[in-house]
């Protein structure tokens, strides 16, 4: 399992890279409809979530539980997808949600304003002056997404393997160059150890589904992960009752691994609904 990670700015020919990246065989191009219909099939409106797509909530919105329930099935159908084998995404933060696993190459794409501009104005059909303001406003919401949901710099070069410049490479001389480099980044050895990490990556999540949404057990920002083969517990509680609680659903969905919990008690603590 190989996976192909694409940000872009707007007008930086994302999809088109995207598409010719998935041409390569054995790969699949999962967008913003595939993730969507992924978590429809949980049984979920996906529509609720578009103030938060690709953008930073709004301070109301930032205060509801659709923003958790957002970032929690937003992980859950990456995940679900990558399961399915070597495919190419793009936005989303897929970049970040995978970053440092091995067997993922992670692209930037960028133009210089003025050809972002041009391509803006043909794509909308409008005048510069709106062309300008769309492109702002994207990047705007962009950076503003990864700060608040992933906490890094969107156009910080160093969270990304490579990047390219859309006004001098096109979509197709990407996908060539990239490649061309695939023997490099995605060994038998570092897909092994992906397709591993993914496995306890997809539990650490089953295992914080069951606790939150299936047994309801109130752990205030959960976080699970693995260490070695043990699977830690994060989270602040109000009780050791409730962290024990924890515990046990998490037992009972971490398919025999070895749970510990490093749950913090804060008494009286509670959260905005």
């Amino acid at each position: 399992m190989a996976i192909i990670t694409i940000s872009r700015e707007l007008a930086a020919l994302g999809d088109e890279t995207a598409q010719e990246l998935a041409k390569l065989p054995g790969y699949r191009f999962v967008d913003k409809k595939a993730l969507e219909e992924r978590i429809k099939s949980y049984g979920i409106e996906s529509r609720k979530f578009k103030r938060y797509d690709e953008r930073k909530p709004s301070f109301l919105a930032s205060l509801s539980q659709d923003r958790d329930d957002y970032i929690h099935y937003l992980k859950t159908a990456i995940f679900a997808e990558a399961e399915q084998g070597s495919c190419v995404f793009i936005g989303r933060g897929a970049g970040v949600v995978f970053k440092n696993m091995p067997g993922v190459l992670s692209i930037f794409l960028v133009a210089p304003l003025e050809i972002r501009l041009e391509r803006v104005k043909s794509y909308f059909h409008c005048d510069e002056k709106r062309a300008r303001q769309i492109i702002e406003r994207s990047d705007q919401d962009r950076i503003g997404f990864h700060l608040y949901f992933f906490d890094i710099d969107w156009k910080d070069p160093g969270n990304y393997h490579l990047s390219f410049n859309t006004a001098v490479f096109t979509p197709s001389a990407c996908a060539e160059t990239i490649g061309r480099l695939r023997d490099y980044f995605f060994s038998p050895e570092a897909e092994a150890r992906s397709a591993a990490r993914l496995k306890e990556m997809v539990l650490s999540q089953q295992v914080k589904h069951h606790i939150i949404y299936e047994r309801g057990i109130p752990i205030h920002f959960l976080e699970t992960s693995f260490s070695g083969n043990t699977l830690t517990l994060y989270g602040v509680a109000n009780s050791q009752a409730l962290i024990e609680m924890a515990l046990n659903a998490a037992r009972e969905a971490a398919d025999s691994a070895p749970v510990r919990s490093e749950i913090q008690i804060v008494r009286e603590f509670n959260v905005i609904p």
